[in-house]
């Protein structure tokens, strides 16, 4: 079993905290260490793709905590992104023997410790930056994620045969599994990798990833990326269900209520057409927020990422949502439309009956 010299491994907790934040207020009252987020490039590639706007990243102190035999380093960063996006970062240094890091991944695995103590600090963050942000609330969604990053190890030996010699050790640890893995299960656990040279890789599956790379901050903030999205996604997802739901339930309230408020509840109708018009603004947020397609490494690693997110299929999900929420305020607008036009119709053929009538009224009566 090969000896790990020196690694960390990196718990992220992705939250949505508001529609929208002004990083620049944001960072003025911030009283923590703090920095704009950019991509290092310690591959060469253009300079100018980067994250737009670069997000604010809060370096907090605090006590460290006890994750089993682990503890944690004494320092969290929360990354604050323009469209109400946040990032909780937490570190553990450890070292030793490869299958040492299986005990690790299977106490981080639904940490409660560490996932209250994450919403606690994004709430404290909030509270301190309430008047830089648009319509806050923290949400009930939460999406963890795990990187191992490992430094350096002992003895050295090829990326490609480590791999091999390895795979259901490594398997277990992405899985966080202390019981042996089936060879499929295994081969579905390390089949997404990238790598850029003949000494590093990168190993992603839906809960956690494995980095084999001294120089990985790229990498980090790439993986930190993809998870936020994901949590973006689902919590967008949840929000055009909820006005859809509240869509039907417009459309289909009762035929008196319909004649008297000429179709549907203006109320309701706005509100329709905000949540459409919020979820369109946020979903063209998260997607435009980092530029890669200069870096073709960052950006391949991008992609299989998302391929294991499955973000391809919850964009498409979300556009047909989307699409379907526009025709559903479409069909309750005409139907305002056709219910006022009806009503001015009558109101014009009463006003010509009494027009018509009213002459043989005044001779009969003689008044």
């Amino acid at each position: 079993m090969p000896e790990i010299t020196r690694g960390t491994c990196h718990v992220l907790f992705a939250y949505d905290i508001a529609f929208s934040i002004d990083l620049d207020a944001a960072e003025r009252q911030i009283k923590d260490i703090k920095q704009r987020e950019t991509i290092k490039h310690r591959r060469r590639a253009p300079k100018y793709f980067q994250y737009q706007p670069a997000p604010l990243r809060v370096t907090q102190g605090v006590q460290s905590l006890s994750i089993g035999d682990f503890v944690t380093n004494n320092a969290v960063d929360v990354v604050l992104y323009d469209f109400g996006g946040v990032s909780v970062l937490y570190s553990i240094p450890f070292s030793g023997a490869l299958s040492d890091l299986l005990p690790l991944s299977e106490a981080l695995y639904d940490n409660l410790l560490l996932l209250n103590d994450s919403r606690r600090r994004v709430e404290q963050v909030l509270s301190a930056v309430s008047t830089a942000v648009s319509k806050p609330n923290v949400s009930a969604f939460v999406e963890d994620y795990v990187i191992f990053q490992i430094d350096r190890m002992a003895p050295t030996e090829p990326i490609s045969e480590l791999i091999s010699h390895q795979r259901q050790t490594l398997a277990q640890i992405l899985r966080a599994e202390t019981r042996e893995l089936s060879e499929d299960e295994v081969a579905d656990a390390i089949s997404r990798r990238v790598s850029f040279g003949r000494d590093d890789v990168t190993i992603v599956d839906w809960n956690s990833a494995i980095v084999m790379d001294p120089e990985a901050e790229d990498i980090l903030a790439v993986l930190e990326f993809a998870n936020l999205e994901l949590l973006e996604m689902r919590y967008l997802d949840n929000r055009i269900d909820n006005a859809l739901t509240l869509a039907y339930e417009t459309l289909s309230k009762r035929p008196l209520h319909r004649w008297i408020s000429f179709g549907a509840d203006p109320a309701a109708l706005h509100r329709v057409a905000q949540w459409h018009l919020d979820s369109a603004i946020l979903f063209e947020g998260v997607n435009n927020s980092l530029k890669l397609l200069g870096d073709q490494y960052l950006a391949r690693l991008y992609r299989t990422a998302a391929e294991r997110f499955h973000l391809t299929e919850w964009d498409s999900a979300i556009l047909r949502k989307l699409e379907t929420l526009d025709g559903i305020y479409s069909k309750i607008s005409d139907l305002v439309t056709a219910r006022r036009m009806e009503v001015l119709e009558w109101i014009i053929i009463i006003l010509i009956a009494v027009s018509i009538a009213l002459p043989f009224f005044i001779s009969y009566t003689g008044h």
